[in-house]
């Protein structure tokens, strides 16, 4: 398929175009980047000198619910879900039924994805079954395909098996994710524990629970010179512990959420569960440091960790599972939060959502240049819509940003020079 993009801004640090431009796709790759293009083509997108043209974004933290839990979501949902965002790429998590450590089921996610218009990286487990007690045969999953490991939805609870896991992920080239939540110190805890936690009368997460599995994680890299990646970054706390290591030379990176930086557990006082996730909502200083890491390159990437729940199971405040979707709000979000206040431009905003998930992962970079892939996203960061869950293309509507009012939206994606998205009447 030949496409041609015309009067396109470009959103993209590692080039420079002084005004809109025309793109020529060919073959899935970029062929050409200037003003006026003059060729055939088998479509045509005139941006008008509004849509921006961007990298495909990279989300390297979802769950797709597949296999196992697909009344909640399924590879195709999810990967429509996806690219609805500007998504092209993905990790998804291994918490799935059987759990991700394995070759068929790894096989069985990738041939299930081949389809879908999006790239599905599966994350693979740490530990056989999340078990926390036996290491997984890296090798065979490395062999699989496998790009990083994580025990997520829960941490390794043994340092020693950790670092151990650590100390072969020099040899294997495998990244590890941890979620840092200590298990004990949450004890049952349902939100933040603080004045929200207090006033409904509900068992709270101490932030100490994040803080003291984020601290542990840097001294076992540190031990073994390893890489270390932490997920969904939410307290202060954990921010200054990895600003400090990062000025050590430790090799950590690390992500957090649009939900982190924009709300507090305030939201909780709705006692509404699409407002509960894991790590929870924490307060103002939290949130204002988080909002902080990013601006200053502590953390490294904005991802959703896109957790679809279905309308039974979030019915019960005290008893719903943790988790939101994201996929189809996260750029919106960020440009409203960070890009349309002024603190972030469009291309740093591609860097933590695009560019720096790309690099950490070892992935093809990807840039709006002749001869790179033609993974892109295009939007218009004027745009202003509201969120209405029952419009979302996840199988689960759990959005902690529903009935928002957001400004900037994706109007296409395109993955491997293939339109895969097109907002249509429908979704507006």
């Amino acid at each position: 398929m030949k496409l041609l993009l015309k009067n396109m801004l470009v959103a993209d640090h590692e080039v420079r175009y002084k005004s809109a431009v025309d793109i020529l796709i060919e073959d899935g790759k970029i062929t050409a980047v200037s003003e006026n293009i003059l060729s055939e083509a088998d479509k045509v997108i005139d941006g008008e000198g509004k849509l921006v043209a961007a990298p495909g974004l990279v989300d390297m933290h979802v769950h797709f619910r597949d296999p196992g839990f697909t009344y909640k979501e399924d590879i195709e949902t999810g990967a429509m879900a996806a690219k609805a965002g500007g998504v092209t790429t993905v990790c998804c998590m291994p918490n799935t039924k059987p759990t991700i450590d394995n070759p068929e089921t790894i096989a069985y996610i990738c041939d299930k994805a081949k389809s879908t218009g999006v790239k599905v990286h599966p994350v693979a487990s740490i530990t056989k079954g999340l078990s926390g007690k036996e290491l997984c045969d890296y090798n065979e999953l490395k062999n699989c395909g496998i790009i990083a490991i994580s025990d997520d939805g829960r941490p390794v609870e043994n340092a020693e098996l950790m670092r151990q896991a650590l100390e072969k992920s020099n040899d294997n080239g495998l990244l590890v994710i941890s979620h840092c939540e200590d298990l004990n110190i949450i004890n049952g805890g349902i939100i933040n524990k603080g004045k929200v936690s207090e006033k409904l009368g509900v068992k709270g997460m101490d932030r100490a629970s994040e803080d003291y599995i984020t601290a542990r994680e840097i001294a076992l890299a540190m031990s073994c010179n390893a890489r270390i990646h932490i997920a969904h970054v939410s307290t202060k706390g954990s921010v200054n512990i990895i600003r400090a290591a990062k000025r050590d030379g430790v090799r950590v990176t690390c992500e957090t959420c649009p939900h982190y930086f924009t709300y507090t557990d305030d939201k909780l006082l709705m006692q509404d569960a699409d407002y509960r996730m894991s790590p929870p909502l924490r307060e103002e200083e939290d949130r204002a440091a988080v909002e902080q890491a990013l601006l200053d390159g502590t953390i490294d990437c904005i991802v959703t960790d896109h957790a679809p729940h279905s309308k039974e199971d979030k019915e019960n405040f005290l008893t719903a599972p943790n988790g939101v979707v994201g996929l189809e709000t996260s750029l919106a979000v960020t440009l409203t939060q960070l890009y349309h206040t002024g603190k972030l431009s469009l291309d740093e905003v591609v860097k933590l959502m695009s560019k720096n998930p790309r690099k950490i992962l070892g992935l093809e970079n990807v840039s709006v240049k002749a001869g790179s892939t033609a993974d892109l996203v295009l939007f218009d960061p004027d745009e202003e819509w509201t969120v209405e869950p029952e419009k979302l293309h996840s199988k689960s509507k759990n959005s902690v940003f529903k009935g928002e009012k957001l400004k900037g939206r994706v109007n296409y994606t395109i993955t491997n020079g293939n339109i895969v998205f097109e907002l249509n009447d429908i979704d507006r």
